[in-house]
């Protein structure tokens, strides 16, 4: 495998201790990798609002990953961030906000992740009107599906598009969904979504 440039500054500057074994366990990934082995990568926390996709993406481009675990909401919140990335709101100061800021930012219909606010209307409700209708037509069929195997559906119909505020490339659901990666999702009810489909 070619070495990138941040395999090139990790080999060089990471030496001793921690970050040695950071270079232990990239070249035992790689090793597992080119001698045919797949890799499993587990989501926790909100990733996906921490926009994890630009990094995860390109590796499932590559073949670097076979499946993933991951909450319901890392599973949304990836494309909330692809269809309202430009409507989310920062909150640096997130550690000082008081029970009234809180309250503010719920007024304004925006989700607190963190220091992230996800902005309900642009986020949710655009996500909702379209993956709804998914639902309905497999109830109607009387078919059914994994969770994320609706969100690939939504995603690959092209219907969201329209509201694309990211690059597609920077979204791990996109690329997973065009390579028809597994998705484990142990508690779709940690989501909006799941909480609308219930």
């Amino acid at each position: 495998m070619s070495k990138g440039p941040i395999s090139q500054f990790i080999e060089h500057h990471y030496r001793h201790f921690n970050a040695a074994a950071l270079v232990d366990a990239a070249k035992g990934y790689e090793t597992h990798l080119l001698e045919g082995g797949k890799m499993l990568v587990s989501l926790a926390g909100a990733m996906s609002t921490a926009e994890l996709g630009i990094s995860l993406a390109e590796m499932i481009r590559q073949d670097k990953i076979a499946i993933i675990s991951c909450t319901g909401a890392n599973l949304e919140e990836d494309v909330m961030n692809l269809v309202a990335h430009s409507h989310y709101k920062r909150v640096p100061n997130y550690r000082d906000l008081t029970p009234q800021d809180e309250w503010d930012l719920l007024e304004n219909h925006y989700n607190r992740v963190t220091d992230t606010c996800i902005p309900e209307e642009e986020a949710f409700r655009r996500l909702q009107k379209h993956i709804v209708k998914f639902w309905k037509e497999a109830e109607a069929k009387g078919e059914r599906y994994f969770p994320h195997e609706f969100l690939y559906q939504v995603v690959l119909s092209g219907e969201l598009e329209q509201y694309y505020e990211i690059d597609p490339k920077d979204s791990w659901i996109v690329a997973a969904a065009k390579k028809n990666i597994p998705i484990v999702v142990p508690g779709w009810e940690d989501s909006t979504t799941g909480n609308i489909f219930a």
